[in-house]
């Protein structure tokens, strides 16, 4: 079984700057509090192969993620798939549009999948994903918007 959840948002900031600091990766835990600790492999700036390892906290329980950038189109798009053998794995990506007056609209997606028991779970991780989805949404424009801006 498997389902998605989504949010927009519109960032106050250039879609260039707003990629920059979504495909940067490690920024993921100023806006999402379940992610713990992540690292880019290789260390340097992301692209189509980059894997980023992190650590995430969901319902008191720890795991380990890893996702591989499968597209990266600057400044548009960037698509993510878990490699990781978890109960319930994510794919999902952003899509950017630019706006008038140096402003940005994303779209946050993931599509999670329950594997094994995972199965009996992914309904659970979708529904509390969704009701979170325009939190999710703010938080993500409050870290972007925060951000340094580039020299």
């Amino acid at each position: 079984m498997s389902g998605q959840f989504e949010a927009s948002v519109e960032i106050d900031r250039p879609v260039a700057e707003v990629f920059a600091y979504l495909a940067d990766g490690t920024n993921d835990p100023e806006f999402s509090p379940r992610v713990q600790e992540i690292t880019r492999i290789p260390d340097g700036p992301t692209a189509v192969g980059t894997v980023f390892r992190s650590t995430v906290k969901d319902a008191g329980m720890k795991t380990a993620r890893e996702f591989l950038i499968t597209e990266f189109d600057v400044p548009r798009r960037i698509r993510w798939s878990e490699r990781t053998k978890n109960l319930v794995t994510a794919e999902g990506g952003y899509d950017l549009e630019e706006l008038p007056g140096g402003r940005t609209r994303v779209r946050i997606f993931n599509t999670l999948t329950g594997h094994g028991v995972g199965k009996l779970l992914v309904g659970f991780a979708l529904s509390a994903a969704r009701k979170d989805a325009p939190e999710f949404g703010r938080r993500i424009k409050a870290a972007a918007e925060a951000s340094p801006r580039p020299e």
